[in-house]
């Protein structure tokens, strides 16, 4: 029989026979000078799921290897990336960004789950068996570096792996009360030396104080839980502790020196503390340097490292943006990080491309992060990665391709999660057949459309100074809803316009000050589809024009000599109103002397015009309609506009005073939040059972115009997960039943359930910690949650009533909707890239009390809306 060490011996001397001449001749490349990240791009990968470059090393003998199973091992490794680099250098990436190679927990027993993604160390200086071997990883780095690429690798200085815990049992005064190491981890713990100390029943371990024994984190607002508390049962590293920290310099210091990584990027950086950062990149200890001085001694002069902290503002909001910043620079002004991945960013552009809110939401982000951040030309923005959905889970290709060109056009380093560029709506599925999802096919296809976009966006970025090293200044964005969004990128005297609209229907863009003189000609640079036309800047520097529906167009000033500015062909007025704060319908005048017919366009929607009939003395007036008009917080723009002469008017803007008018309320019964069989149990994790969010106690409907806000109140609302959207362990699926409709259907896709009798829904939404989805019933079955609509529901969150509200704008429902008589089904479950399963026994992130195949419902209540309609304003 032959041992492990066996067949390592035969494999090297295979090598030995099969490696050429030339290439034992020639030395690895692994040490070069860093780039101008500026003007990189950089292609994520997890390493276990993208490409299997040899079988050999997939199974370690712990049944940790079944590619079937999304919560183990699918065989991809460092030697896989290596044969693949021709497809991600084909995209434009001029790096990559792999998930940690180091040796780490293979399978937790305790919480079902598999330590594939690399994040679980055990000996942070060793590469994993699954994924190959040092070797490899420098061949790696060699075959990228004579490419001209770059590596970047995810570390983690928070925590090891999850090798003891402590549940619901913990004493600060004497924390060996209710510890225990885990049993169930393969391999075995403890993590390497000298981390190897972590049990704090034993007398020397404890006074190493190598960890902060603790349990998992129970409330992220308290500061002290989340620096030494464990994340997620993960045993929490003591960072102020000397010895830990010359552990990381030494371990993360060598992977540069030995396989030459040119950046970090540093996971969970809001469980640090930013001295210890600091730290781990400037310490002076001769012994173990800080890794800057370990990568300037080997010709690394801007060795990059930016930490993740997942930190998603709502819109026009800013505090989980100032602790980012709190990590570039503390409130003295002292450097911390260099930079830090854009998490505010990713928030607003997933809810402007993906929810159709209003694009001013991104007009406040833009100018936030230039006011707020030192280096935003160093800040990595991404639109998906593993700890987020896919943007095609929530979004389509359209958006997906408008939310691409934003972060390709604006400062930071874009960033491409692997499977992207195919289409993939699974977060971590792989790309090679034999792995999780792929279906048995690989995705590696150059020619598929994405990649073609991708190719297309990585040359405009790369092609246009502006675009990589300039700064941002929005011109015009839109308060109520999709539409325009136009910014400038300027570098010196260059300066590149970038117009999108994020409406399906054509907008006006009118007025825009440009900056550039009157005559100039704006020739397109790029165009999402189509080619763009040329546009001549007007009189004082304005340009107006109508953007197509999902328009994402770059402009550029001519090289050749300005036309002389347009004479304006027709002169309109719009006289200003009495008072900018309306109730209800209003009426409005102005001139347009010379035109028989004008339209008024309110924020900008081009398809709800007005037409106006001007009289022969050219003094028009009419009637503003208001329904579909509800925030009072909302500044609306009206234009007069004439297409004939491509003439417009000045804006003037107003708000709307609206109350809510109540049209139903529900009440459920305390404690009924069991499932349908009266015998489901929550999961065995403490956050769920005694917090009880799954238990509806009471749904109401209010409207404003024509504008729908649904609020459920459940027993309890926790945000234990730190949760983008204010709440966790609990989804949200509301079904929507309009009246006098007989399409639609009954099935609850993927939840093995149907509405109830006589209901068939139109509309779906599906809302959790981190999603907000909403679907139309096209193509919906019970295996598929339907065809992606907009716009969708803003979410609030009122923690003190344990109460979540959904907006529903006008139109989401469908045009000019009935909704007398609509009825809504609500069910309560949990969500994490899936329906959370069930089976007859709980698990800790399982339900319990059923079978696989019972419906996927605690709890759930049904309203109907009064069938008597409100009276117009």
């Amino acid at each position: 029989m032959r041992t492990p060490l066996t067949r390592t011996c035969f494999a090297c001397i295979a090598l030995l026979l099969l490696t050429p001449r030339a290439f034992a001749d020639q030395p690895l490349k692994l040490h070069v000078p860093s780039p101008d990240w500026r003007a990189q791009i950089i292609y994520f990968l997890m390493i276990d799921r993208f490409d299997d470059g040899d079988p050999a090393n997939n199974r370690q003998g712990q049944h940790e290897f079944a590619p079937a199973d999304s919560r183990k091992y699918s065989g991809g490794d460092l030697a896989g990336i290596k044969r693949k680099l021709d497809y991600i250098q084909g995209l434009g990436a001029s790096a990559i960004w792999i998930t940690p190679p180091v040796k780490h927990q293979w399978w937790d027993g305790r919480t079902q789950y598999g330590g594939y993604h690399g994040y679980w160390a055990q000996d942070f200086d060793q590469v994993d068996p699954h994924f190959g071997s040092l070797l490899d990883y420098q061949r790696l780095s060699d075959a990228l570096h004579r490419r001209g690429m770059y590596l970047v690798q995810d570390i983690v200085l928070n925590h090891t792996g999850n090798f003891s815990s402590y549940g619901d049992r913990f004493d600060a005064a004497d924390p060996t009360v209710g510890f225990e190491l885990n049993r169930q981890s393969e391999p075995p713990g403890p993590p390497a030396p000298p981390l190897d100390r972590n049990d704090v029943r034993n007398p020397a371990h404890r006074k190493a104080a190598l960890y902060h024994w603790t349990p998992s984190v129970r409330d992220f607002k308290v500061r002290e839980q989340e620096l030494t508390y464990q994340l997620a049962d993960l045993d929490d590293l003591n960072t102020r502790n000397p010895v830990v920290r010359q552990h990381l310099r030494r371990a993360y210091g060598s992977w540069i020196k030995r396989v030459g990584v040119d950046a970090f990027r540093i996971d969970t950086v809001f469980y640090v503390e930013p001295e210890s950062l600091v730290d781990f990149l400037q310490s002076k200890d001769q012994k173990a340097p800080g890794i800057l001085q370990v990568a300037r001694a080997t010709g690394r002069a801007n060795f990059l490292n930016f930490g993740e902290g997942f930190g998603i503002d709502p819109p026009f909001a800013d505090a989980q943006s100032l602790k980012i910043k709190s990590y570039l620079e503390s409130d003295k002004g002292v450097p911390v990080l260099p930079s830090m991945l854009n998490f505010p960013l990713y928030g607003s552009v997933i809810d402007v491309y993906t929810r159709a809110m209003p694009t001013q939401v991104l007009a406040h982000r833009i100018a936030s992060m230039r006011a707020l951040y030192p280096n935003l030309g160093l800040m990595p923005s991404f639109i998906d990665n593993h700890d987020v959905d896919r943007f095609l889970s929530t979004g389509n290709q359209t958006s997906l391709k408008q939310a691409l060109l934003t972060i390709m056009t604006l400062p930071g380093i874009p960033v491409i999660y692997y499977g992207t560029e195919q289409g993939f709506k699974v977060q971590r599925q792989a790309m090679f057949g034999a792995g999780f999802g792929a279906g048995d096919k690989d995705h590696f296809d150059t020619a598929a459309p994405l990649y073609r976009f991708i190719q297309r966006l990585s040359k405009l970025r790369l092609g246009e100074r502006t675009l990589t090293h300039g700064t941002p200044k929005v011109l015009a964005s839109n308060q109520a809803g999709a539409g325009v969004l136009a910014y400038a990128m300027s570098e010196g005297d260059a300066q590149s316009l970038v117009l999108i609209n994020s409406a399906t229907d054509p907008v006006l863009l009118d007025n825009l000050a440009t900056g550039w003189p009157a005559g100039s000609v704006l020739e397109p640079v790029f165009s999402i589809d189509g080619t763009p036309p040329a546009a001549t800047v007007q009189a004082a520097g304005r340009l107006t024009l109508v953007l197509p529906g999902s328009a994402g167009w770059v402009l550029r000033a001519a090289k050749s000599a300005n036309a002389p500015a347009p004479a304006a062909a027709l002169v309109l007025t719009l006289d200003p109103l009495a008072n900018s704060k309306v109730q209800g319908d209003f009426d409005v005048q102005g001139h347009a002397r010379g035109a028989t017919e004008i339209e008024l366009v309110l924020d900008g929607e081009l398809n709800r015009a007005q037409p106006i009939k001007v009289p022969a003395d050219g003094l028009w007036r009419a009637r503003i309609d208001t329904r579909r008009l509800f925030d009072p917080a909302v500044e609306h723009r009206l234009v007069a506009f004439s297409r004939a002469h491509t003439a417009v008017s000045p804006a003037i803007t107003f708000q709307i005073k609206r109350d809510p008018i109540a049209r139903a309320r529900a009440s459920d019964a305390a404690g009924d939040d069991h499932g349908p069989s009266g015998r489901y149990v929550y999961p065995t994790d403490p956050g769920w059972g005694k917090n009880r969010q799954l238990d509806i106690r009471s749904a109401s409907v209010s409207q404003l115009g024509d504008a729908l806000k649904l609020s459920i109140q459940s027993a309890g609302l926790t945000q234990n997960w730190n949760p983008a959207n204010g709440f966790d362990r609990v989804l949200w699926t509301v079904f929507f039943s309009l009246p006098a409709r007989d399409d639609g259907i009954r099935e609850l896709p993927l939840q093995n359930a149907k509405m109830p009798a006589g209901l068939r829904w139109q509309f779906r939404l599906r809302a959790g910690g981190w999603s907000n989805a909403w679907f139309s019933a096209e193509g919906a079955s019970a295996t598929n949650e339907g065809t992606l609509a907009a716009p969708g529901a803003k979410i609030s969150v009122d923690q003190a009533n344990n109460t979540v509200s959904f907006l529903l704008p006008p139109g989401a429902l469908g045009p000019d909707a009935d909704l007398d008589g609509l009825r809504i089904y609500i069910t309560a479950w949990d969500f994490d890239a899936r329906y959370r399963p069930l089976g007859r026994t709980p698990g800790p992130h399982q339900f319990g009390g059923g079978e696989p195949t019972d419906p996927l419902v605690m709890d759930d209540l049904s309203l109907i809306l009064k069938p008597s309609r409100p009276k117009r304003p």
